[in-house]
């Protein structure tokens, strides 16, 4: 039996193929635990995929910092995999919860699959605290599922056995064809979907970029915001830290749009929609790529270089100038912004769940 963890909706999203792709393998039991830290937002977005958690923890707790999250994730489970008895955990990306659940395997004497395997920026603190996270769980990992042979040879260069890695490409490039193809507009997008206006999408939300960079990214809305040819769309995240510093600085803007998080199928139709894509994101550059969006990155420095080698993402820090004046220019110049529409697709063809399950399969053949 295979135990598939995960907490946020990234992950959710990114191990959506994986789950489906695990199911059709004849024979092979999964199940699937909500570990809750991104509870209500996460059951929303795997609802399309047509997949409902067998567990569902409650981890978060008001204001709760990082070392009772970790200390909560990693009690509950570990009961959990006490009680399941798998013979594979599957975790995704570079959260608490993945860090947690690699932990929580490593001490039940269970082997860890990693999805999305690799990353890295070099610097422990950026992002915070997710490079530590991925680094920690490398060590606990048993198969690493890369996305690219740049994240391979990061791997390699800890120490990481190349037998037990496997470049798969990255697996949001399925879930957004998978989804691309199936979803329907929801009907309260269609008003924002039938503007005419050229539509600027934004998300923004990590813990690193709360307080002044957050001030930054309100403040550079509210500037882009004077174009009144431009409609700017924010699927806002629920966390208060992220509303206090976006929403005064845009409040009574007409071609600002503030809603709440949206279910994958319209977050898909959202950003097919868009001219630009603003995010302080990992998966969103991933998602932007195999949509053909140019997307400024509202960070210091990211782990997924080969979208900005390939010229779909431009790094634009959390600073007002260089966020504005670049989504300025990409909008004033066709060329530009042609060039980056059009740059080449780094993070895979659609097909990476499909080796991981394969891979997988493959495993637990050998170890039974």
């Amino acid at each position: 039996m295979i135990l598939v963890a995960f907490g946020t909706r990234p992950e959710g999203i990114k191990l959506a193929p994986v789950i489906r792709a695990l199911r059709e393998r004849e024979g092979q039991r999964i199940t699937v635990a909500n570990v809750g830290q991104h509870a209500q937002m996460l059951e929303q977005h795997m609802a399309p995929f047509e997949i409902v958690p067998d567990h569902r923890l409650e981890v978060i707790r008001p204001g709760q910092p990082l070392d009772e999250l970790t200390a909560r994730a990693l009690t509950e489970l570990s009961a959990v995999l006490r009680a399941e008895h798998p013979d594979l955990v599957v975790v995704q990306g570079d959260t608490t919860t993945v860090f947690a659940a690699g932990l929580a395997a490593f001490y039940e004497r269970i082997p860890v699959a990693h999805v999305e395997a690799g990353l890295r920026t070099g610097i422990p603190e950026l992002p915070f605290p997710e490079e530590m996270n991925r680094r920690l769980l490398g060590a606990l990992t048993t198969l690493h599922f890369p996305p690219t042979e740049a994240a391979r040879q990061n791997l390699l260069r800890e120490g990481v056995p190349d037998r037990n890695i496997l470049v798969t490409g990255n697996t949001v490039i399925d879930a957004v064809r998978w989804m691309s193809a199936r979803a329907e507009t929801p009907p309260d997008l269609k008003p924002v979907l039938d503007d005419p206006r050229r539509r600027i999408v934004v998300t923004a939300h990590r813990r690193e970029s709360w307080g002044i960079p957050m001030d930054a990214i309100g403040e550079a809305l509210a500037q882009l915001s004077e174009d009144p040819a431009v409609l700017i769309v924010f699927p806002i995240h629920p966390n208060p830290v992220v509303r206090e510093s976006i929403l005064p600085r845009v409040d009574g803007r007409d071609n600002v749009v503030m809603c709440e998080p949206l279910a994958y199928p319209g977050f898909v139709r959202l950003m097919a929609s868009a001219t630009l894509l603003l995010t302080d994101s990992g998966g969103i550059q991933e998602e932007a790529a195999a949509l053909g969006k140019p997307v400024l990155v509202m960070r210091d420095v990211t782990e997924r270089a080969e979208g900005v080698e390939t010229g779909t993402s431009v790094m634009v820090g959390r600073d007002v100038d260089a966020i504005v004046m670049t989504a300025r220019r990409l909008l004033a110049d066709p060329d530009e912004y042609r060039r980056r529409a059009q740059a080449p697709n780094p993070y895979g063809d659609g097909r990476a769940a499909e080796r991981i399950a394969d891979r997988i399969g493959a495993f637990l053949e050998q170890t039974s």
